[in-house]
């Protein structure tokens, strides 16, 4: 998941610090406010990905501030926190485009869910292989997944180091330029491995190499020709589909 502005609106402080606390954890910037008044400035002064706003502030209620947030930023895409019996102004923010509705108490896992919806990462296809490419292109995003594809090992090396957006790399190791093992030790002394899958049709020339990419704790290793269910089975082991 990529960095993302986080904005989390909460009078009661712990509850506020501690899901900062949480989020920052994970990589992502946070910025706190604990009134109505507060988020309101803060929102629109500030550009964010996601806000998180309890229902019940102090002065202007999370409704409220959400309706005067969306005058000026429409796409603001905004979760309302409750704990209480307010379903009247719950259902006024979903009316108005309220992103998603959290009751409390909640896990942190839904609010990373509710972040992971803004930057779904996709699946690297690094082969040269342009009929296989296609094959699993198509069934990867039949299957709801985002792909991308590298014809040879710089490239895939270029596109994994290029931002956040790729979550598992399908690895041929016969590619040209640099070879799918010295793909995946570049990237490991770059620290930047994903979690990576190797494709392989030459299981016995290529046992050695096979054998090094396990010790380094690849994620699997398929030997053409894979059954697709299975190749599907492992990608959505490693990278959530992109919800529609």
């Amino acid at each position: 998941m990529k960095r993302l502005r986080v904005f989390i609106v909460d009078d009661d402080r712990d509850f506020a610090e501690s899901l900062a606390e949480v989020v920052e954890l994970r990589g992502h910037r946070v910025q706190l406010a604990f009134s109505g008044e507060e988020a309101v400035r803060g929102l629109q002064e500030t550009d964010f990905d996601i806000a998180f706003m309890d229902v019940r502030l102090p002065g202007l209620n999370g409704v409220e501030c959400f309706l005067e947030v969306r005058r000026s930023k429409p796409d603001a895409k905004v979760v309302m926190m409750t704990g209480y019996s307010v379903q009247r102004l719950v259902d006024q923010a979903v009316a108005h485009g309220a992103w998603g509705v959290l009751h409390k108490p909640f896990g942190i896992e839904a609010v990373l869910e509710a972040m992971a919806t803004l930057s779904p990462q996709g699946v690297l296809i690094a082969d040269d292989n342009e009929e296989l490419v296609e094959s699993l292109r198509e069934l990867l995003e039949q299957n709801g997944h985002r792909v991308s594809v590298a014809r040879d090992g710089r490239e895939a090396i270029e596109r994994v180091l290029s931002g956040d957006d790729i979550g598992a790399l399908l690895l041929d190791l016969r590619l040209p330029v640099l070879s799918g093992l010295e793909v995946y030790l570049e990237l490991k002394e770059a620290k930047r491995t994903v979690p990576t899958v190797i494709l392989t049709a030459y299981p016995r020339e290529e046992a050695a190499a096979l054998r090094q990419l396990r010790s380094l704790s690849v994620s699997d290793v398929l030997t053409k020709p894979f059954d697709p269910g299975k190749l599907l089975q492992v990608v959505d082991g490693l990278v959530p589909r992109v919800k529609e």
